[in-house]
């Protein structure tokens, strides 16, 4: 009997081990957009709203008056998975551009691409996680028939992100739940490939300040 138990003890030491082994290898596999401590390695498009690092997260607050403004990654990206933690304000709209661009590709031109809407559930619940055509001159990329409202936003609480673009395929989760299974060739033909965007949208005169939050933000790149 002591004999089976010391066996059953080495195979779950073993267990663990080659558990904790595939935990490292499939972090080596992400790049962490965000050290918690500084801004580098992002820059910002657009707008006058400001962005700063507060409690290992990426706080931008609204300005009034100002037009939509982006906190954009240097690098670009193509095929990836996107995970993020986000909590925002329950009367400002947000959301996190994926394989974005600028209008001829000037830092000051308009930003433009797939943006994966960020909204508070409120009352009746809200489009979160469905995607939107960033001053693409289409608007919602998900059909109507499918953008229904839902509650799967926790407001006043982090919420996990996961976003999956590969080929004209999009797909986002929130809190683990799917959210969104995009196939769209057109935008994928004009945006294969871009930067990653951190919205703060803009506001009237007279409203806000409003603040939105991110924070855990991590990208692997697939084939």
């Amino acid at each position: 009997m002591r004999k089976t138990i010391v066996m059953c003890g080495l195979g779950l030491a073993m267990l663990l081990v080659a558990g904790a082994s595939e935990s490292r290898a499939d972090d080596a596999e992400w790049t962490v957009l965000f050290d918690g401590r500084t801004l580098s390695g992002w820059s910002q498009k657009n707008g006058t709203a400001t962005y700063r690092v507060e409690d290992d997260s990426i706080v931008g607050k609204t300005n009034e008056g100002s037009p939509n403004s982006f906190l954009c990654s240097e690098k670009s990206y193509g095929n990836f998975e996107l995970e993020f933690e986000v909590k925002v304000h329950d009367k400002l709209n947000s959301g996190v551009q994926i394989r974005s661009q600028t209008t001829d590709g000037t830092p000051a031109g308009r930003v433009n691409g797939p943006q994966v809407e960020i909204e508070s559930s409120g009352s009746g619940g809200a489009e979160a996680g469905y995607i939107y055509g960033e001053a693409t001159g289409r608007g919602w990329l998900t059909p109507d028939e499918r953008r229904k409202l839902h509650k799967h936003f926790k407001d006043g609480e982090w919420n996990h992100f996961r976003v999956i673009a590969k080929g004209p395929r999009i797909q986002t989760f929130i809190n683990g739940t799917p959210i969104e299974d995009l196939t769209d060739e057109a935008i994928y033909k004009t945006h294969p490939k871009g930067f990653i965007g951190l919205q703060v949208h803009g506001i009237g005169r007279g409203e806000g300040p409003y603040e939105v939050a991110w924070r855990k933000i991590r990208l692997r790149e697939l084939d």
